[in-house]
């Protein structure tokens, strides 16, 4: 029965598998480059690429560029204590779990159903100390001890756009809470021309952090097109020259935009509270076509 069952399983990679999730309809299409690599979309939308033969392989720019700051995180190789806020296709958690053995994950993705889609289509190392929440970011994240994490990564969408409380003060008043001292919050955020959503999140994180960093196409950056950008956040000063390094040895180059040059691109934007957080804005249709 085994040999049957894995020779289902090589047929069925050739071809994409869909399925309705709690967060809409799901794919899960393969990369034709690479025989065990996946890409998910959520109602037509890219989301996360997996590599199941090479879990260190970042094909998403945004990703890559998490994929920089958790690599300067902590000296190579150091195993770190994560939290993701949102999940996808685990790709994240996978790429630390690949890098840094023996590290400590929580995952929290709302999407129950989509979990335990990827769950099934694309297991995790048995190995990996990744445990996956099925409940809401923010209540999640409150879940988390005191001091726990040496990494947050917010990367939280529900249809393309990020919810209204994950862009507020109380929200990193939580993040801080939850990262121990060290500890650096990484978010992905998405915004396109005025910029300002991109700019209020900035003024936000201004707010509460000491140190920020924000990492982008220039392209973002000057409010030509819609697109993501990371937003690093922390207490002690950042790794900003061998970021920008990184950034702009990418295949995709990016800029690093920090001290007085981001407060400057911040534009005097408040910091955003509960009471009046709204949702990212919703990407233009063109974006994923």
């Amino acid at each position: 029965m085994g040999k049957s069952r894995n020779a289902r399983r090589g047929r069925a990679a050739a071809e994409a598998v869909v399925e309705d999730v709690d967060g809409g309809r799901a794919e899960l299409v393969p990369d034709r480059d690479r025989p065990r690599a996946w890409t998910l979309l959520i109602d037509g939308a890219p989301q996360s690429h997996v590599d199941l033969d090479d879990p260190a392989y970042l094909s998403f720019e945004y990703q890559r560029r998490i994929g920089h700051v958790i690599d300067l995180t902590a000296p190579p190789g150091r195993p770190l204590r994560a939290v993701h806020l949102g999940g996808g296709a685990l790709t994240l958690a996978r790429y630390v779990a690949a890098t840094r053995p023996r590290s400590t994950q929580q995952v929290v993705e709302r999407d129950a159903a989509l979990v335990q889609l990827v769950r099934r289509e694309l297991p995790l190392d048995p190995g990996a100390r990744i445990r996956v929440r099925s409940t809401d970011a923010r209540a999640g994240l409150a879940k988390v001890p005191d001091g726990w994490a040496d990494l947050v990564v917010a990367d939280v969408f529900g249809g393309a756009r990020t919810p209204a409380h994950l862009t507020s003060t109380e929200f990193l008043d939580e993040v801080r809470r939850a990262l121990a001292p060290g500890g650096v919050y990484a978010a992905n955020l998405a915004d396109g021309p005025p910029l300002a959503h991109l700019r209020g999140q900035i003024a936000t994180a201004a707010a509460r952090f000491a140190a920020l960093a924000l990492v982008a196409d220039p392209a973002v950056l000057r409010g030509r097109r819609f697109g993501n950008a990371i937003l690093v956040a922390a207490d002690h000063p950042l790794p900003v020259a061998e970021l920008t390094r990184r950034a702009a040895s990418d295949p995709h180059p990016a800029r690093v935009e920090h001290g007085r040059a981001l407060t400057d691109f911040a534009g005097g934007a408040h910091p955003v509270t509960d009471a009046a957080a709204v949702d990212s804005p919703a990407p233009p249709e063109s974006v994923f076509k």
